[in-house]
């Protein structure tokens, strides 16, 4: 058996696949999961967008000013900063803890690591002066990711950004139907909350995203108007079977070949790659999918994660067991590797992130204990000592 990192909806089974390639949606699917969206998360306004960057990028210009700043965290995808900028705003970075990817003490990986500190230091940095907190220059808000579906300390980011006036933006591409250790649902705490329906996330249509607001917001935003457009509509459509037939043909060594000719000819996307537009609406068969796959929301966290010495060297003796791990999230401080550098990311002020990006394997939770053995026990000969697969 081999095991790809191609997403959730690549490996699906014969009936799901079939039952995603010919969902029929109707805007009365749309009306539902606005629906469980207002209800579930207390949203005073919900729109529904063509993928998760595009409903970020909404959610910032609805809540800030161009050119405020906005406080991110230091591992992330490619997607978070482009919608940031999208936004006409700026990234300030704050650095992680080991322990479970958020924002942390700044360069600490004891469980006592606050995510104050990092917070302050990142907008001390910003201000380049910790003694005018409340400069005009001063970071405006935050953006909660919860990484890999791990939770934050809620409390302590809400105390801090009560103290500095700034406002909590939740993203929970990797976290939707979890709860923080106070026991609130993760979504229902920020001033806006903003759900992936991207491959490999909590909820997987392939593509597809949804932006709740809360009161009060200050500028005035128009929801997409526009509908998907027919290649975008059919990728997410037929990925699932792409996915199954590469899987299929990797055993007789042309399952590669088959995705790299796909993604070269548009036939498949991958999602780093999926562009951001705010004018277009999500498609209907992905919200009908959307809203059913809320029913069966699961409180675990969308992967799990060690960091190993000798990285390289881990992901080639899993090949060697059939386990093709290496499209893990991430390689980079922001990935993927191909955008890195157009983030400038200031490593000298991020360190955790980078050592963390250097040594990160995490495996998807959607596989079964059974399928994950051996690639536990590869794992467990390299993991350092606080992190190992168990």
């Amino acid at each position: 058996m081999r095991h790809y990192y191609l997403g959730l909806a690549a490996n699906y089974s014969r009936r799901q696949r079939l039952k995603h390639t010919f969902a029929i949606g109707r805007k009365v699917d749309c009306d539902r999961l606005t629906r469980i969206l207002t209800k579930r998360y207390q949203g005073e306004k919900v729109i529904l967008t063509k993928n998760g960057r595009s409903a970020l990028t909404l959610a910032l210009m609805a809540n800030f000013d161009k050119g405020d700043k906005i406080i991110v965290n230091a591992f992330t995808c490619y997607a978070v900063y482009e919608a940031i900028k999208a936004a006409g705003l700026e990234p300030v970075f704050a650095d992680i803890n080991k322990e479970d990817l958020n924002f942390g003490c700044l360069g600490a990986d004891s469980e006592s690591a606050c995510p104050s500190d990092t917070l302050r230091a990142a907008l001390a940095k910003s201000l380049c002066s910790a003694e005018h907190p409340d400069s005009e220059s001063a970071p405006k808000g935050i953006i909660v990711q919860n990484t890999l579906g791990n939770p934050t300390d809620i409390e302590a980011i809400e105390k801090f950004a009560a103290e500095y006036n700034i406002k909590i933006i939740e993203d929970l591409a990797h976290c939707a139907g979890r709860k923080y250790k106070d026991g609130r649902e993760m979504g229902t705490v920020g001033a806006a909350t903003i759900l992936s329906f991207g491959k490999d996330k909590s909820i997987d249509t392939v593509s597809g995203g949804a932006l709740i607001l809360r009161h009060p917001y200050k500028n005035p935003i128009e929801a997409p108007s526009k509908m998907p457009k027919i290649s975008d509509h059919l990728r997410a459509r037929f990925y699932p079977m792409f996915g199954a037939l590469v899987r299929t043909l990797s055993y007789v060594h042309l399952g590669g070949p088959l995705m790299r000719g796909l993604i070269k000819i548009h036939f498949v996307e991958k999602s780093a790659d999926n562009k951001l537009d705010i004018k277009r609406k999500i498609s209907k068969f992905e919200a009908k999918l959307a809203a059913e796959q809320f029913k069966s929301l699961k409180d675990t966290p969308l992967r799990e994660f060690c960091l190993v010495k000798n990285r390289n060297t881990v992901l080639k003796e899993l090949k060697e067991a059939g386990y093709y791990f290496d499209g893990f999230w991430y390689e980079r401080p922001v990935s993927p590797e191909r955008y890195y550098k157009k983030t400038h990311f200031p490593e000298k002020d991020c360190p955790v992130a980078v050592e963390v990006s250097e040594k990160i394997i995490n495996l998807p939770t959607y596989y079964s204990e059974k399928q994950l053995e051996k690639a536990r026990e590869i794992i467990k000969k390299y993991s350092e000592a606080k992190n190992e697969v168990e």
